[in-house]
């Protein structure tokens, strides 16, 4: 496959089935998509899916992926039956092939507690894969393993395996960064624990290239700002430096606010990409509104490498018109798990905007908490 059809490649189509919070949802994505919805609606779990399906596609696969989530109970949508599958199935292709590979993997656990496979499906034009196959009938243990995960079994479409372990997640948490023994046993953590050193272990031409590039981006947000580097503390800890003008002071990320550590990390993903799928968790948090309301718009440079996916509750980045509503998911609790719809198939959205009506406030009251409005009286008991 060349370099072109790689970075082509997106998440057109995801179907969960008694994934957490969700009994059963099946909707299209775009290259961009913006998932809304209350507190607690399943924001996370939904974009958990795309990292589960990551987990498998790389060492050590299916069962550990299982297992860090906490079992296949915790996994398993709290109104579903006890013995009923877990799935997750998803189309990937590109605006011109939007199903060009579909992959479904079902499975529960079995009476030893461990996560095994009910099904395993692989199809293309012309191709097409299903488990439990015969080998599996005459040896069960193998459906603890998905085929995705095994060189030996993943031939015809390690392209699946390959895209899936490109999924990139990055939620830097600015505590995390500061902490001083933030990297001891962490290794390339999400959340930020061992970011620094991440960042220090380039070769120093690729760091140095890098942090030119997010210094003359920041730059913009932050005007006094005039150079980052990376040095190592007698203990060889890493640490970020930032100097400002006009005194030529330098700090370290101690002395960061959220926000420039937030978009730093931000920026540090972009760079970081690996011409796969990006997933986001709230990148408004701490930052302006300023530089929030253009977000939107390096998205959309972002998702020419790879798509982007990212949860928010803020209506400064939804402001942006450049927004399609195919691009934003509205999650929707009930009582039988969370509903997830398109923003373009509400018609009262759609009238609104037709009315001018800024997308944000278009949106965002279709997600507001039942009984919000009194909040502010129980507080007050």
């Amino acid at each position: 496959m060349s370099d072109a059809m790689e970075k082509a490649l997106r998440f057109t189509r995801i179907r969960l089935e008694n994934w957490r919070n969700f009994r059963h949802v099946e909707i299209d994505l775009q290259g961009r998509v913006f998932l809304v919805g209350p507190n607690a609606s399943g924001k996370s779990n939904f974009l958990d899916a795309f990292r589960f399906l990551r987990d498998i596609a790389r060492h050590p696969g299916f069962q550990q992926a299982v297992w860090l989530r906490g079992g296949v109970s915790r996994l398993r949508n709290f109104s579903a039956p006890e013995d009923s599958d877990v799935a997750v199935a998803v189309s990937i292709g590109s605006d011109d092939q939007p199903d060009l590979w579909q992959y479904e993997v079902r499975f529960r656990e079995d009476p030893a507690g461990r996560p095994v496979l009910t099904a395993e499906r692989v199809r293309r034009e012309g191709f097409e894969m299903n488990r439990p196959d015969g080998d599996d009938r005459q040896d069960p243990a193998r459906l603890t393993q998905t085929a995705l995960e095994q060189v030996s079994l993943n031939k015809d479409f390690r392209e699946i395996a390959e895209f899936l372990s490109r999924v990139f997640y990055l939620h830097v948490v600015p505590q995390l960064v500061r902490e001083p023994e933030r990297s001891a046993g962490r290794s390339a953590d999400p959340f930020g624990g061992d970011f620094l050193e991440q960042v220090a272990d380039l070769p120093p031409d690729l760091l140095q290239e890098r942090l030119n590039w997010v210094t003359g981006v920041l730059q913009a947000a932050v005007p006094q700002l005039q150079k980052f580097d990376v040095q190592r503390d007698g203990r060889g800890q890493a640490h970020l430096r930032a100097q400002y003008r006009p005194s030529g002071r330098w700090q370290t990320e101690e002395d960061f606010s959220d926000g420039t550590l937030r978009l730093f990390g931000l920026l540090w993903a972009h760079l970081s990409q690996p011409a796969g799928p990006l997933i986001l968790e709230e990148p408004e948090l701490s930052l302006h509104p300023e530089v929030v309301s253009r977000l939107g718009q390096v998205f959309a440079l972002m998702s020419q490498e790879g798509q982007v996916l990212l949860s928010t509750h803020s209506p400064d980045l939804l402001r942006d018109e450049g927004i399609g509503l195919d691009e934003v998911l509205l999650l929707l609790p009930g009582d039988q798990g969370t509903d997830v719809r398109s923003a373009a198939s509400f018609p009262e959205i759609v009238a609104l905007l037709e009315g001018d009506v800024p997308l944000a406030d278009a949106v965002l009251p279709q997600t507001s908490p039942q009984g919000v409005e009194q909040f502010v009286r129980r507080a007050g008991h």
